[in-house]
């Protein structure tokens, strides 16, 4: 899997031309098929646990989820800061094999029986993998590829992990659930998993994530605790990290109750939410790439908020509208008003390249207090849909969703650099 092949030279010059740093590519291909096995299960699990198998309630199986995110949150935090202790190589295969043992058990243990207790308690445990292998390669990216296209080398993460996570495993899981079945899909799921740990880890040659990154001497405990003490030393990246919280919690509220109501009370069959899904995050990727360059050129902060921020909240209620209003017959109305969720939901990709920026001395807390962010919307989502949904309804809950959009966007308008605010003040 080295890059140094014969035609090397033209692969790198065309590599750094769509904003990929050349030693990354295969961890941006390990990435892509890890998250394709971790997402297969997302856009079906609830109804097949709940409508399926009874194993439990609507309600139940969105404290399943929220408790998910809650060890996913740890897990996202705990990786930019072992990653300074350890390098993000490291870091990741610890992710995949949390992971594989996690979801064995989750499958035979859990699912197999019908188990509540004991799919909570694997599904939770498996929540630590994911976000060590992926978050681990984030940092990696953040503190290898070059400064003036960081913008452009964190959208390819995104379309990486978006790509697997919710696009490419929803289109997968379409074809399989009907054909061999959805536990058979979620074994089919830990090959893919397999698979993208084993081309990341053997095939990434750049130097710097193969070794710790804080400085030699430095006190683990103390690098720890500095991926926390950032948020009051640098108030700016609290803020970023509160607005990374909300970019993706409403996503990952809709696969607690969206394919239930989707299918249950509007009318859509599972395969029909499981391909507007695809549509959503193949949007989504597209997206993320083309967010990569705008923010580049237009402003970090001002993508986030307008194109991020405000957007989202718009197509949010725009999701929920069409087909409450128009039902199932309008199938492709629904389609489009998930494609403009998906292209506004990427407006939050330059938050990536801006979050080290705030802290350029401690890329790795800063990028730590980030990914804290993206595990936590895990939690926060599932968690307002436990506590909300039965006094509100679906239509009560996207509304808050698209609050707190434009609660983000107001926030973002604060995340100014160091350079910015020398330059107002000059």
């Amino acid at each position: 899997m080295d890059l140094q092949s014969p035609a090397a030279g033209h692969s790198r010059s065309w590599l750094e031309r769509i904003g990929l740093y050349p030693p990354l590519i295969w961890g941006y291909v390990g990435l892509l098929l890890f998250m394709i096995g971790d997402g297969v299960e997302q856009g079906y699990l609830s109804k097949y646990l709940v409508v399926d198998r009874g194993v439990a309630d609507e309600h139940n199986v969105a404290l399943i989820f929220t408790v998910y995110g809650i060890t996913v949150a740890i897990a996202s935090w705990l990786s930019g800061a072992l990653s300074d202790l350890w390098g993000p190589r490291r870091v990741m295969a610890i992710g995949l094999g949390i992971w594989v043992v996690f979801e064995i058990g989750f499958l035979l243990l859990g699912i197999a029986p019908g188990n509540y207790s004991a799919i909570m308690a694997m599904y939770a445990f498996r929540g630590f993998g994911y976000p060590l292998f992926a978050y681990g390669f984030l940092v990696w990216i953040s503190v290898a590829a070059p400064q003036q296209r960081l913008g452009t080398a964190v959208g390819w993460f995104w379309f990486a992990l978006t790509g697997g996570l919710f696009t490419s495993s929803s289109l997968l899981a379409s074809f399989t659930v009907p054909t061999i079945g959805p536990y058979a899909t979620l074994w089919c799921s830990l090959g893919l998993v397999v698979l993208g740990g084993v081309v990341a880890l053997l095939g990434l040659q750049e130097p710097t994530g193969r070794h710790r990154l804080a400085p030699p001497g430095s006190h683990p405990i103390r690098t720890l605790l500095s991926s926390i003490s950032i948020a009051w030393e640098k108030p700016k990246t609290a803020i970023g990290s509160i607005v990374r919280v909300i970019n993706t919690a409403p996503q990952n509220g809709f696969v607690v109750f969206m394919p239930i109501y989707l299918t249950e009370t509007i009318g859509f069959t599972l395969e029909q939410w499981l391909r507007l899904l695809f549509f959503m995050f193949l949007s989504n990727i597209i997206w993320n790439l083309l967010f990569g360059f705008i923010g580049d050129r237009l402003g970090w902060r001002q993508t986030v908020a307008w194109c991020g921020g405000v957007g989202s909240a718009i197509t949010t209620l725009l999701l929920y509208s069409v087909p409450h209003t128009l039902g199932p017959s309008y199938y492709p109305l629904a389609v489009l008003a998930a494609v403009l969720y998906g292209a506004t939901l990427a407006g939050y990709v330059p938050l990536s390249a801006l979050m080290p920026s705030l802290a350029p001395r401690n890329k790795g807390a800063a990028m730590s207090l980030l990914n804290l962010g993206a595990g936590a919307s895990n939690g926060v989502g599932p968690l307002i849909v436990w506590l909300f949904k039965p006094a509100v309804g679906v239509g009560g809950v996207m509304w808050i969703y698209a609050i707190l959009y434009l609660i983000s966007a107001g926030l973002a308008l604060l995340l100014t650099l160091p350079s910015e605010t020398k330059s107002e003040a000059a």
